[in-house]
């Protein structure tokens, strides 16, 4: 899986074939089947891997918070300064395109009940909460391959979480303070 993931985020799914992942794992490429029926096994597997510990992550750092808005933020923050500090995560989540994939997957129940559980306390408004969840996803895959190209400022977190509660219907001046608000900082276990 720690092959995989490395090569899937420097080359891509489509340009990495088995024999690299049993080369870089140092396993025989046989092995390989013991554990996975294809390559198409192996991306499904780190793609669920990847987004759930970080999904699970978000939900830790967001428990207790009452605030949607501050939910938003902090997971968008999480993600982005996730990719700053783990560039193989930041580009796996973008060579896999990972957009309709971590949507449709681990992460969108998750945005969806955060943005619905805004829109129920009036703190956004959206039209269609799918194409806004869709949006908002890509809206933090460009801002992700941003920072791993080294495009953004330092504080492009905080940008990128007051403009996408700014989308949401939040005022400008509130969105820009819950954006800069500091992070909470992790559990430890």
């Amino acid at each position: 899986m720690d092959a995989a993931r490395e090569l899937f985020s420097r080359q891509g799914v489509e340009a990495t074939r088995i024999q690299e992942i049993t080369d870089a794992a140092d396993v025989g490429f046989g092995s390989f089947y013991n554990h996975f029926a294809d390559k198409n096994q192996i991306v499904e597997a780190v793609i669920d891997e990847m987004t759930e510990l970080q999904a699970s992550a978000v939900d830790q750092l967001t428990a207790g918070l009452d605030d949607p808005a501050e939910v938003v933020s902090i997971a968008h923050r999480y993600f982005l300064r996730l990719a700053s500090t783990d560039p193989i995560w930041g580009w796996l989540m973008i060579q896999l395109d990972a957009s309709h994939r971590l949507l449709a997957g681990t992460l969108a129940p998750r945005a969806l009940r955060d943005l619905l559980a805004g829109v129920e306390a009036g703190r956004f408004s959206t039209a269609d909460p799918i194409l806004t969840i869709n949006a908002s996803g890509g809206a933090l895959l460009g801002a992700t391959r941003a920072i791993l190209e080294g495009s953004v400022a330092e504080n492009a977190d905080q940008h990128h979480a007051e403009m996408v509660l700014r989308m949401l219907g939040v005022p400008a001046a509130e969105a820009a303070e819950i954006s800069q608000r500091d992070l909470p900082v992790p559990s430890a276990g």
